[in-house]
């Protein structure tokens, strides 16, 4: 059977989505989308405007003036356990490491539940998926609202103690200075607020098939993927 030509890959933070998201996408030679990354854009634009996080007007208005845009840096070959590697550019600026740090955790957890921005966000994303090109958009309302007919929709999940601890060790692998707890209570934050929001909260799916990372290695997660999109 062919490989489904859009796969939407949701869940938390912490959860290995990404890596997932950027492992399956090179090994498929699938254009991958971080809906993720668009939304820290946000939240990053809004933190050097100085603009109130829950100002929904004017961090709306940001949104959707933002011209975000993704450059693959290694296309070439589907290197089974490689992770494509993908510069996120901002009005041209490239803030890949910038929308990745402590700071801009917090906030995307404020800004990205403003009906405004999501709306804004959503125009931009669904072009994505009308590209004709075969994706992998990955996220927290990747399968249930901006690509609800997607032919393969995964949910990954994993303890809190699990995804708290992948967090700190993204953090400090980057040199930041973040304790254990505060990530915990970021995420919680986090959570709480991805659960509640208005417009996208994140929920599984009906149709999407629910993955728990705990303690599963990248590679079989991905294997267990790819076996779905060939079923």
């Amino acid at each position: 059977m062919e490989l489904p030509l859009l796969i939407a890959i949701d869940g938390p933070a912490g959860s290995g989505k990404s890596t997932v998201a950027k492992i399956l996408a090179r090994r498929l030679g699938f254009r991958y989308l971080d809906t993720g990354a668009m939304y820290r854009c946000v939240a990053l634009l809004a933190l050097r405007a100085g603009i109130a996080l829950d100002d929904d007007e004017a961090v709306g208005r940001l949104a959707k003036s933002a011209e975000i845009e993704f450059s693959v840096l290694s296309p070439e070959g589907r290197n089974t356990g490689a992770i494509l590697s993908q510069q996120v550019l901002l009005d041209g600026e490239d803030v890949t490491a910038l929308i990745r740090t402590a700071a801009v955790d917090d906030a995307v957890s404020q800004v990205s539940k403003l009906p405004s921005v999501r709306t804004a966000m959503l125009a931009k994303q669904k072009v994505f998926g009308e590209s004709g090109e075969s994706l992998v958009a990955e996220g927290r309302d990747t399968g249930t609202v901006i690509f609800p007919d997607a032919k393969l929709k995964v949910y990954l999940t994993a303890s809190a103690s699990e995804r708290a601890k992948r967090r700190y060790t993204e953090f400090t692998g980057r040199g930041e200075q973040v304790s254990s707890a505060a990530v915990s209570e970021s995420m919680n934050a986090r959570d709480e607020a991805d659960a509640t929001r208005q417009v996208g909260p994140l929920t599984i799916a009906s149709d999407a098939h629910v993955i728990d990372t705990t303690g599963v290695s990248i590679d079989e997660v991905v294997d267990r993927i790819v076996a779905l999109a060939k079923a």
